[in-house]
């Protein structure tokens, strides 16, 4: 297998590409990229003799950026109209596949799908697809553990599906990297999604009370109307609400927000605090700036912010905005691990992390 499917949102399909060659380039690994325009697909092929999970023991997924999920592709297997079961165990059986520990099977379909019936069948297909699979011992016996490597079948329409296997460890915990979250009525916009979907990806699950429990204090440059102060006040956070627009009135009724009108490029606490939060529209090398004075200046231990990109050179913006990051943290002499992906519930913007360390 040399292969690898990407997925990324659709339109990033270049980005996604780009970063993955560079960051295998950089590790001794060369290939190319075949972007399947606007539907949030990338194929990367391996140029040498390295095989696909050479690639992924040396990247992880968290290592990207631009990619939401992956897997190592097998190959392209044609469906029939008749017997599509059938088809995809030849397919198999030809490539000599060995099911090993493989005991689960996950369909996808493509983001952009909004063909209604593919995704009815995708859905109706799992089981007999699964249970002649297992039957011919091409799956393992079922297991309640679903960790561990997964066959995939990616279904862009009724003639053909890619084939191919995700890795334990090193995929996303959402299938195709979509955490579907729902907005509650209560919240003020639908930016609220963002900083939740964040916490889900950047978070380890076993550790969410360490990171976002105990009564912490919280700033949110850029607030109005509350989406991402409502988010913390959630956890049962003291906010800092900085903006010189109107905060939502039933947040404020809350009891936990203090609302500071205010540049939230200028303003800054006296004392530290736990959280600082920023979704300001601005130039990202400007937020990436105003990050490393509140990291580099211990005035918060955690940060999640978005940089929004421009429409040209996305992928090249985000690496100047990774280096004064870097640079600067490294100069200020603050220990830090910096994580950043582009989330579902981003637009045009990805959404970084950092956590201090010492």
């Amino acid at each position: 297998m040399q292969q690898v499917m990407l997925m990324c949102r659709p339109g990033f399909e270049t980005e996604a590409g780009q970063e993955l060659m560079d960051l295998a380039a950089a590790r001794g690994l060369y290939g190319y990229f075949q972007p399947v325009k606007n539907a949030g697909l990338v194929r990367f092929v391996l140029g040498g003799p390295e095989p696909g999970h050479e690639l992924m023991q040396r990247i992880a997924l968290d290592d990207l950026v631009f990619t939401r999920d992956w897997f190592l592709i097998i190959g392209d297997c044609p469906l029939p109209e008749k017997d599509r079961v059938g088809a995809v165990i030849d397919f198999l059986r030809e490539f000599g596949w060995q099911a090993g520990e493989v005991a689960r099977l996950e369909i996808r379909l493509p983001e952009t799908n909004d063909d209604r019936d593919l995704g009815n069948f995708a859905r109706k297909w799992t089981a007999p697809l699964s249970r002649g699979l297992r039957n011919s011992g091409l799956l393992a016996a079922d297991s309640a553990d679903a960790g561990g490597d997964r066959l995939e079948v990616l279904l862009q329409g009724f003639g053909s599906v890619i084939v191919g296997v995700s890795l334990a460890g090193n995929r996303s915990k959402f299938l195709s990297g979509i955490p579907r979250l729902r907005l509650p009525a209560s919240a003020p916009s639908r930016s609220a999604l963002k900083l939740e979907e964040a916490w889900k990806v950047f978070i380890p699950e076993h550790r969410r009370l360490e990171y976002l429990g105990g009564g912490k204090k919280a700033v949110d440059l850029g607030a109005a109307p509350g989406g991402w102060t409502w988010q913390l006040v959630g956890q049962g956070m003291m906010v800092t609400a900085v903006d010189n627009g109107p905060m939502n009135p039933d947040l404020m009724a809350s009891g936990h927000v203090e609302h500071v009108r205010a540049d939230g490029y200028a303003w800054q606490p006296k004392r530290a605090v736990d959280w600082m939060v920023c979704d300001i529209v601005d130039k990202p090398r400007r937020t990436a700036r105003l990050a490393l004075d509140w990291v580099g200046g211990k005035l918060c231990r955690y940060t999640v912010f978005n940089l929004k990109l421009p429409m040209k050179k996305r992928y090249e913006e985000w690496l100047v905005c990774r280096d004064i990051l870097q640079e600067g943290l490294a100069k200020a002499g603050v220990q830090c691990q910096i994580k950043a992906r582009h989330l579902y519930y981003d637009r045009e913007e990805i959404t970084c992390f950092i956590e201090r360390l010492d």
